[in-house]
């Protein structure tokens, strides 16, 4: 068929291989719709079954989902959620996760509820994370999640730990038996190390931090979860900062730039705390232009940093509060400042966090002038509506997809234009282009 161009391509010089035009397979879909409909599931499963016994998971998963095959699903789901995430695949296992919930198969898999509510903590949804807690604590723990623990527990703990709604203490403590009772060489172990060194953080015991942030980095690079080893970089580096050592805080943050663009993390909210310690590192060089870029990337990022992540969102907010206040950019501040108060009405108490927020909020009251402000005090509301300017939607429709009144939004587009001194909403987005908060 091949040889006579019969719409058949080799895809190796072997002859094992083959793909078939696009046209020829929907004729071909289309008069098995025709002629056999209910065949369509049967060889659903059957290409799943080819797909799993070959490794080809991800393409199983979705062959199950054809099939309705929600059992499947879910178990593949278990195993695949948290590497596609890892590899950028955020909209892939979000719609896994969406088509288990509209079956009610999330309410038997709390495992798969764990994954879904720290997926949505950490892209900026926190009503979604804790609507998955919830399903996830309702669960079976009896249930043996993906990585071989014998129960759900060690799961539940660790999202306990990552939510930090109990203080550090609590983090701790769900860190730890996280830790300790989940499988050996399981994914998550690298995540439970990576809590354990915040929650030392926030109780001040920066030199057992330290040290378990060192662990993490190692044990994430062994797992594949490189997130975690982005993070724990920048927290090193930050710590080195701390005690003046900021030549081996550079060479932390190149580290870390390394593992974020091998994993292509760049979007990746999280990151955010790699620039705000890279823009005080080039705030110390004298380098104003890099600290204005470094600025610029975690501003982006800043919006999807909620209460779900409540220690990263307040510590990234303190850190590049830090830098407009050495750039004597006091709105900046106070904008950083109030976002901060606003996570820790949900989350009052983060250990240290809290009181260098009202050390910033006492060194801001030192500072002389009240400077109009600029695009560096854009909120992370303002930051949110911002990329939807640049779409063809009117402003009344925006307001109906984010769930706001056409007051809010008209009074956020209006606040935008003044600080990005402008007038109109194609300058508003042309501004933020050159800028760099907004894709050329």
């Amino acid at each position: 068929m091949a040889q006579s161009n019969l719409l058949l391509v080799p895809l190796d010089r072997s002859g094992e291989w083959y793909r078939y035009h696009c046209l020829f397979r929907d004729m071909l879909l289309a008069e098995l719709r025709r002629r056999e409909p209910d065949l369509i599931p049967v060889l659903h499963r059957r290409a799943a079954q080819w797909c799993e016994a070959n490794g080809e998971l991800g393409a199983a998963l979705e062959y199950r989902m054809q099939a309705g095959d929600t059992d499947a699903v879910a178990d593949l789901a278990g195993v695949l959620g948290f590497p596609a995430y890892q590899h950028g695949r955020v909209a892939t296992v979000e719609r896994w996760f969406g088509w288990l919930e509209d079956r009610g198969a999330m309410e038997t898999r709390p495992s798969v509820a764990v994954l879904a509510a720290m997926l949505a903590a950490m892209t900026g949804k926190p009503a979604e994370a804790e609507r998955w807690a919830r399903i996830a604590e309702q669960g079976a723990t009896t249930a043996s999640p993906p990585d071989g623990s014998p129960t759900t527990e060690p799961w539940l703990a660790l999202l306990r730990a990552m939510l930090c709604r109990g203080g550090p203490d609590q983090m701790r403590a769900d860190a730890e038996l996280a830790a300790k009772t989940m499988a050996a060489g399981s994914f998550f172990q690298a995540a439970a190390t990576l809590y354990l060194a915040t929650a030392h953080l926030m109780a001040g015991d920066r030199d057992r931090a330290d040290l378990l942030f060192e662990d993490q980095v190692a044990q994430g690079r062994v797992v594949g979860a490189m997130i975690g080893p982005c993070m724990a970089l920048a927290e090193r580096a930050l710590l080195a900062i701390g005690q003046g050592a900021w030549d081996q805080a550079g060479r932390y943050l190149s580290r870390a730039r390394s593992v974020a663009a091998e994993a292509h993390l760049e979007e990746y909210p999280p990151v955010a705390i790699m620039h705000a310690a890279a823009a005080q590192v080039a705030l110390h060089q004298g380098d104003l232009a890099k600290a204005g870029a470094e600025l610029t990337y975690a501003q982006r990022l800043r919006p999807h940093l909620t209460y779900a992540l409540p220690y990263l969102a307040v510590q990234v907010r303190i850190e590049l509060a830090r830098c407009h206040l050495a750039l004597r950019d006091p709105a900046a501040v106070r904008t950083l400042l109030h976002e901060a108060d606003e996570i820790l009405r949900r989350r009052p108490d983060l250990g240290v966090f809290v009181q260098q927020v009202e050390d910033l909020r006492a060194e801001l009251a030192q500072v002389k002038g009240n400077s109009a402000p600029g695009a560096s005090a854009l909120t992370t509301a303002e930051l949110r509506l911002l990329p939807l300017l640049s779409t063809h939607m009117s402003l009344p429709e925006i307001a109906q997809a984010m769930f706001l009144s056409r007051n809010t939004i008209r009074s956020q587009a209006y606040s935008m234009y003044r600080k990005l001194d402008v007038s109109s909403r194609s300058q508003a987005v042309t501004q933020a282009r050159r800028l760099g908060l907004l894709d050329l």
